[in-house]
């Protein structure tokens, strides 16, 4: 099951941000920085209540605006909007209501979503203030104060969010069936690659409406399996994007990938990876997602001796993070290479489920450690007592050590590498969880 969204929006200026860097700072965020992946999040995962949720942080809607800034800002809030499970519509109680509050009132009213008034800025204990009562003529009924600077009234805030999270249903699809992200940024051939699987494929059950907003899924079963492509194209339809603000986008290929088992990045074979191309596949790594990356319109490309090595290199430059997703070069238009990627699906999507033995495991750290010794610092060694694996989807596996502070990232990286060439994992992200455990 996805997680629910909640998208903050507002004029500028409101304390979205700092409200934003609230909730991320002091509740549980798993979002972490991941060397190679771009930084300038404008989303973060929040839990509440044992229940995770998507926070989107949009720029500030300033409708009357002609500045092409405010412009874009506007229309990332919008694609947030349509994305939301429930919005937060934050204003600000020491300038009162506004003009470019009510238009976004009035944007807000037509979504039919559940929409929270937010106050914010109310910075003491107590009766809320005479100003805040002028908020009730917006139109949305009772309202919510808060002060994000200094914490006050988050509890009650994310208790009413809370209410309107969508029931948590399983997902009806058999165990047996992969489930299939194809994400990358518009225009990349997401729904081609689709309408091609389909079309060539002899055993297509039906396009169901998918449990995520406006995606629709493929089911499809032949002779490598059983699978669903889950295809986030088709939440285009709704705004057209203008390509300055394309990157935003982004949004929209979270809940498919928060749902399935194995992502297929798609990058445009005339433009390279991008930034936002970036963006999407670092999501789907830190989500702990079987990838593969596949360059598409690769008919487009001119060839001579060597090229494709040449591009895959300068994929895995870009994707720096990614070295383990293997890439194939296919044309959606032509059918290119088209049918070899059932095979690299489950294939990655095995990878991503293997188990291995805490014997054979503990073999191979000895065998590491004794190679490269454990990093020390100030006369103090590290100790790896023994390894495990405590889940799959991703290979997951605690590490029994005497003093986290003495394990360096490159340690790790080291000890995934001596995994994968052991073992493979190949299409899988790997992660390591730290234990101290000092012995008696």
């Amino acid at each position: 099951m996805s997680k629910p969204v909640v998208a903050v929006v507002g004029r500028p200026n409101v304390g979205k941000s700092t409200f934003f860097n609230y909730l991320v700072g002091k509740r549980i965020s798993i979002v972490e920085d991941t060397p190679g992946v771009t930084r300038d999040r404008i989303y973060a995962e929040v839990e509440w209540r044992n229940r995770k949720f998507t926070l989107i942080d949009t720029g500030g809607i300033e409708p009357y605006s002609e500045d092409m800034i405010m412009q874009q800002m506007k229309r990332q809030a919008e694609i947030a909007i349509e994305t939301a499970d429930v919005i937060v519509f934050m204003v600000d109680v020491k300038d009162g209501v506004t003009a470019s509050d009510k238009e976004v009132a009035t944007m807000l009213r037509k979504t039919q979503k559940p929409v929270i008034l937010v106050v914010n800025k109310v910075d003491q204990i107590g009766e809320p203030p005479a100003d805040v009562y002028e908020f009730y003529n917006l139109g949305f009924g009772e309202l919510m104060t808060v002060s994000s600077i200094h914490g006050l009234g988050m509890g009650d805030l994310l208790d009413e969010i809370f209410k309107y999270f969508p029931e948590e249903d399983p997902e009806d699809y058999d165990e047996d069936v992969i489930k299939i992200a194809v994400v990358g940024k518009p225009n990349a051939g997401k729904s081609s690659l689709i309408n091609r699987i389909a079309g060539e494929d002899r055993v297509i059950v039906s396009d169901i409406p998918g449990t995520t907003r406006d995606a629709i899924d493929t089911y499809i079963e032949n002779e490598h399996g059983k699978f669903v492509f889950i295809d986030t194209a088709g939440i285009r339809r709704k705004s057209k994007i203008n390509e300055k603000i394309e990157k935003y986008s982004i949004i929209r290929s979270w809940t498919a990938i928060e749902r399935a088992d194995v992502c297929l990045i798609l990058i445009d074979a005339k433009e390279g990876v991008t930034e936002q191309d970036t963006k999407i596949a670092g999501y789907a790594h830190e989500q702990g997602k079987a990838s593969v990356i596949v360059v598409n319109k690769w008919d487009l490309v001119e060839k001579q001796t060597g090229t494709l090595e040449e591009y895959r290199k300068k994929v895995y430059e870009k994707l720096g993070f990614m070295l383990y997703a293997p890439v194939i070069f296919i044309s959606a238009m032509t059918g290119q290479r088209v049918d070899k990627i059932y095979g690299l699906i489950k294939y990655v999507a095995d990878q991503a489920a293997m188990r291995i033995t805490t014997g054979v495991l503990n073999d191979l750290l000895n065998e590491a450690t004794a190679m490269v010794q454990p990093p020390s610092d100030k006369g103090k060694r590290l100790k790896i007592y023994y390894m495990t694996q405590a889940s799959v989807k991703p290979p997951s596996f605690i590490l029994f050590i005497n003093n986290m502070e003495l394990m360096h990232y490159s340690y790790e990286r080291y000890l995934e590498n001596q995994l994968r060439k052991s073992f493979g994992f190949e299409g899988t992200p790997i992660k390591f969880i730290l234990r101290e455990k000092e012995r008696e």
